[in-house]
């Protein structure tokens, strides 16, 4: 008898460690299933950041597409030609710099004019005037006016220039290279438009730098 309960004891905590296991092991599994639902998760979050990326992009490449008009031109051969032109925001800044360079040669020739006049009588200072008495004085005051005179001429004719490249931004012809309205020469990567660095270095040209060289060769 003391035999059979012996066994009955170890077979009893036998099944209650085995069912003790049994209780367990569901707990191992449920734990292992939730990192499996958080990795779905974050693919699901990584497709919306892909698709809101998509959309940015979308929207950047709509506000890079510039719309250009054609602009009719007379070319030299006196045949109207549509030639696209810079777009508006180019034309603006363009602007921007031809104003500045034309309140520089403004101050220069106002400059130029009070040089060449005398303070006292509001007149152009002249051989007869009493600031030069002597012919030695006389000789070189004629050549300082001669001087102010020649500048002022090349100022006031840089001033023409710029004024009419306002007029051609105001028609949108501005920046089309000249000679390469009826036949692009191909000379520049922009032809027929010159290059944007010519234009901020020289506001006033209707030539790129390369047909300017071969007319000059001529």
């Amino acid at each position: 008898m003391g035999i059979a309960k012996k066994t009955v004891k170890k077979m009893s905590t036998k099944t209650s460690k085995t069912a003790a296991k049994k209780k367990t092991a569901p707990k191992k599994t449920a734990a292992k299933a939730k990192p499996v639902a958080k990795k779905t998760a974050v693919k699901k979050t990584t497709a919306k950041k892909t698709v809101a990326k998509k959309s940015v992009n979308t929207k950047t490449a709509s506000k890079k597409t510039k719309v250009v008009k054609e602009v009719e031109i007379l070319s030299p051969k006196k045949v109207v030609k549509k030639i696209k032109g810079y777009p508006k925001k180019d034309l603006e800044e363009f602007k921007d710099i031809i104003l500045v360079k034309r309140d520089e040669i403004i101050e220069q020739l106002q400059s130029l004019k009070e040089q060449m006049m005398d303070p006292t009588t509001g007149q152009y200072v002249n051989e007869s005037s009493p600031y030069s008495l002597h012919m030695a004085e006389q000789g070189t005051d004629a050549m300082e006016r001669e001087k102010l005179y020649l500048w002022a001429q090349r100022e006031n004719k840089f001033l023409t220039y710029l004024e009419e490249a306002l007029q051609r931004i105001e028609n949108g012809s501005y920046g089309i290279c000249v000679e390469c309205i009826d036949e692009p020469q191909n000379l520049c990567a922009t032809c027929p438009l010159i290059p944007k660095e010519r234009l901020k270095a020289v506001p006033h040209t209707q030539h790129c730098l390369q047909v300017k060289q071969k007319m000059q060769g001529k």
